[in-house]
């Protein structure tokens, strides 16, 4: 990957996929493969992601992200998926979609010649939240992942009682899950990770100190509650750093998420 101007990752034109394939009938209901020329691991990495699950942040701006991992040889998927203002987009559509396109990994396999048993959740932001809330579906039998290693999580909002607490990105959260805790506790209950503890996955959460747009000390707290519970969890601190330097292959924390998809 060449080189690029100090423009930020989102004013770039992003690369095109390997190939779009449909898990679903509805236009957002698809996911992009990128293919390696050579699979050094033959894993997969399911990439989701984030805009605080709204419809106006679509996957398109993690494809640089997607683009350098398929050149360290490691085949990844990146889900579309229904968001707040699409038709069918919140609750409970955007978690449908999000356990339809983990359904359809054998079919994929067949295409990219991957290995089932070797498969890492990766989300960013709002895109974390929904890669530790699947892990805890399939330890719950709601959907069906027996080679997940693990989940890399770059910034998740890993904790929506928190986030409606903080008011992160105008109450997102509340658009996202139809209302309030105290209208809808249930819902929260049910959708925020840090209620589902533990996952009995490994997880590395990498947050930058400086993030303005969910703060780092949500993956501090999620990290110690998850640790209590029993789980095995790195956080990765990056001083100094913002939001999206996480999906920024040019930015000197890429090397961390490499390197931590590579560790499980």
């Amino acid at each position: 990957m060449q080189h690029r101007s100090s423009e930020t990752i989102l004013d770039l034109t992003p690369p095109a996929a390997s190939l779009r394939i449909a898990y679903g009938g509805e236009p957002e209901q698809f996911g992009d493969l990128w293919l390696p020329e050579i699979a050094e691991s033959r894993r997969l990495v399911v990439f989701i992601h984030g805009g605080y699950w709204r419809a106006r942040y679509e996957l398109a701006h993690v494809n640089f992200a997607c683009q350098a991992l398929a050149e360290q040889g490691m085949v990844v998927w990146n889900v579309e998926y229904r968001r707040v203002g699409n038709r069918g987009g919140g609750w409970p559509g955007t978690f449908d979609d999000v356990l339809s396109a983990l359904d359809c990994l054998p079919r994929l396999a067949h295409e990219a010649a991957f290995d089932l048993r070797r498969v890492i959740l990766c989300g960013h932001s709002a895109g974390g939240h929904l890669a530790l809330w699947a892990a805890a579906q399939a330890l719950r039998g709601r959907v069906v992942l027996p080679g997940l290693r693990g989940v890399v999580a770059l910034a998740p909002v890993s904790d929506l009682h928190q986030a409606w607490e903080w008011h992160l990105s105008q109450d997102a959260v509340v658009d996202l899950l139809g209302g309030t805790p105290n209208e809808v506790s249930e819902r929260y209950d049910t959708a925020s990770p840090a209620q589902m503890l533990p996952l009995h996955v490994p997880q590395v959460l990498i947050h930058g100190t400086a993030d303005d747009a969910v703060p780092f000390a949500m993956s501090e707290q999620y990290a110690s509650r998850a640790v209590a519970a029993g789980d095995r969890v790195v956080l990765v601190p990056l001083e100094g750093q913002g939001h999206f330097e996480l999906i920024d292959p040019w930015s000197s924390a890429w090397p961390l998420v490499v390197g931590a998809l590579r560790s499980l």
